[in-house]
C-alpha cells in the first residue's frame, strides 16, 4: 500500500506512518448519472485519473519490512501487484506534466527528479522546453529552489516521525519515506510552483532515488499535504470499475467543487485528543464512524468496539485512496470469513492465502457464480449512509484463475486498523469537505466522460 509507515514504523522501525460501488438503501448508485450545476462560484478544476498497476519490489525477507508483503508458504500467491490511481498535475515554470499516485493516506508529495548530474538541485535557468519524459527536470524551471538543512522543516524542535530528514553533503535537506508496499523515496525537499489557480509554491520532494517510477500526490490531513499547503477546501475521486480483462477507463479528479455534489451523502470525520495519537492510531488520516458490515441480508454480528478506536487508536477505520484491497481488525474478519464459509464454503480453496496470508477468503472457479453465493456486501457508516459492493464485483482475481475476497487482515499489516481500499471505492463519488470536515458519497458511473 502507498501509506507510509507511521503505525508500523514504530513498532517496527521508529519510520512508519500506516495507516464498481452502488448504494444500498437510501442511496441506491446507478450506471446513469445528470451532473447538476457546480453548487457555488468556488473554482473547480478536474483531471483524468487513471488506474495503473502498480509492482512492488521483492521484500527483503531479513528486514522487518518483509512483515508486509512476505509469502512463506507455497502455497501462498506472492504479493506482487497493486492498483493504484495516477493523476497528472503540472509542475515547474514552465509547466512539466507529472504523474503522481493519488494517496489520501499520506502526506509528502513527492516527483520523480531527473538526476543525470549531480547539479541539478543547482540548476542553470534554461529557456529550453522541457523533453519528452516523466521525471522532472529542475534545471528547466525558473521557480525551483531547494530547501537548505537550517530550514525548519528539516530541523524541527519535535522530530517528525512521518517524515524523516537529515542533512546531505550539499548542506541541503534530504528525505527518506519508505511505504508499506515496499516502496523506497528518497531526495531532497523543494519549494516549487504547481500552477494551478491561486496555488502558492509548495514544499515537495525531489526525488533522486525511489524504487517507483512516479511520483505521489500527499492528500492527507497533515500540514505538508498538498491539499493542506494549496489550501484546498475540498477535493473528490470517481475510480472507474474494472473490466473482466483486468482494465479500466479512466476516471475523474476534482479540485474544488464537484458538479454532481447535490446527490451526495455525506458522514462526518471523527477528531482525537492529543493524547489518543500512538502507538496505532494515524491522526492525519481521513477517519468516519464504521457501524458494521451486511453480506446479503445479514448484518455481521461485529463487536461495536472493533470500529471504535481505542486509547491506542486500534480500530480507527480510514478511507485511502492509495490502498487497493480493504482490510479489517481480526474481529470484524473472522466474521466475514466466517459467513462466507456458511454460505459458500464450499467453493473455498483450502489452504490457500493471498500476499503471504493477507487474504485467506479464495476461491477457484467462476468468480460470477460464487459471488451469487456471496450475495452483496455493504459497509456501513452513520447517518444510515451504506456502501454496497454488487455481488459480480466482490471478487478480486489475483491470477492462476484464483479468485479472493478483496479484504485482509490489517493485523497481517502490523496494525490494528479498518482500511477502505480504493477496489471498493470503485463507481462512487468519493468526496472530501475539508471546510466542513465530512466525506461524501455519491452515485457514479466513472467509465463516462465528466462535464
Amino acid at each position: 500500500m502507498r501509506e507510509p509507515l507511521l503505525r508500523l514504523r514504530l513498532l517496527l522501525r521508529l519510520l512508519l506512518l500506516l495507516s464498481s460501488f452502488l448504494f444500498a438503501s437510501p442511496v441506491r448508485l446507478t450506471h446513469h448519472q445528470r451532473h447538476l450545476p457546480t453548487p457555488d462560484n468556488e473554482p473547480s478544476i478536474s483531471f483524468p485519473l487513471i488506474p495503473v498497476s502498480h509492482p512492488h519490489p521483492r521484500p527483503n525477507p531479513n528486514s522487518s519490512d518483509s512483515l508486509l508483503l512476505s509469502s512463506p508458504a507455497s502455497s501462498s500467491s506472492s504479493f506482487t501487484y497493486s492498483r493504484v490511481l495516477v493523476v497528472s498535475l503540472p509542475v515547474g515554470t514552465p509547466p512539466q506534466s507529472q504523474p503522481m499516485i493519488l494517496d489520501t493516506g499520506s502526506q509528502l508529495s513527492w516527483i520523480q527528479c531527473n538526476n543525470d548530474n549531480s547539479s541539478s538541485l543547482f540548476p542553470k535557468k534554461q529557456l529550453s522546453p522541457p523533453p519528452p519524459t516523466t521525471t522532472f527536470n529542475p534545471s528547466l524551471s525558473s521557480s525551483f529552489s531547494a530547501l537548505p538543512c537550517d530550514n525548519s522543516l528539516c530541523t524541527p524542535s519535535v522530530p517528525d516521525y512521518s517524515l524523516p530528514t537529515s542533512c546531505d553533503q550539499h548542506r541541503l535537506c534530504h528525505y527518506s519515506y519508505f511505504y508499506a508496499d515496499g516502496t523506497l523515496a528518497e531526495g531532497n525537499l523543494v519549494r516549487e510552483q504547481i500552477p494551478l489557480s491561486g496555488t502558492p509554491p509548495l514544499v515537495l520532494g525531489c526525488s533522486s532515488g525511489s524504487t517507483d517510477g512516479k511520483g505521489t500526490l500527499g492528500m492527507n490531513l497533515g500540514r505538508l499535504s498538498f491539499a493542506s499547503q494549496a489550501k484546498v477546501k475540498k477535493f473528490s475521486y470517481c475510480v472507474p470499475g474494472r473490466t473482466p480483462s483486468g482494465a479500466a477507463p479512466t476516471g475523474s479528479f476534482y479540485l474544488g467543487n464537484n458538479p454532481s455534489s447535490g446527490t451526495f451523502r455525506y458522514i462526518g470525520l471523527m477528531s482525537f485528543p492529543q493524547s489518543q495519537r500512538m502507538p496505532n492510531l494515524d491522526p492525519l488520516a481521513y477517519t468516519v464512524a464504521m457501524q458494521g458490515i451486511r453480506i446479503g441480508t445479514q448484518k455481521l454480528n461485529i463487536p461495536p468496539s472493533a470500529f471504535v478506536p481505542d486509547a491506542g487508536g486500534s480500530g480507527q477505520t480510514m478511507i485511502d485512496s492509495g490502498t487497493e484491497f480493504s482490510y479489517f481488525v481480526d474481529e470484524a474478519y473472522d466474521k466475514v470469513k466466517a459467513e462466507v464459509v456458511r454460505v459458500a464454503g464450499r467453493k473455498l480453496k483450502q489452504g490457500f492465502s493471498y500476499g503471504g496470508g493477507l487474504m485467506d477468503i479464495c476461491f477457484n472457479g467462476d468468480p460470477v457464480g460464487t459471488g451469487e453465493s456471496i450475495g452483496d456486501m455493504a459497509f456501513l457508516f452513520e447517518k444510515g449512509v451504506e456502501v454496497v459492493i454488487p455481488k459480480e464485483r466482490i471478487l478480486a482475481d489475483v491470477g492462476g484463475g484464483v479468485h479472493c475476497l478483496a479484504i485482509g487482515r490489517s493485523s497481517m499489516l502490523g496494525a490494528a486498523s479498518n482500511i477502505i481500499g480504493n477496489f471498493h471505492q470503485q463507481d462512487l463519488w468519493v468526496e472530501f469537505d475539508l471546510a466542513n470536515r465530512r466525506v461524501g458519497f455519491g452515485k457514479a458511473y466513472c467509465s463516462r466522460p465528466h462535464s
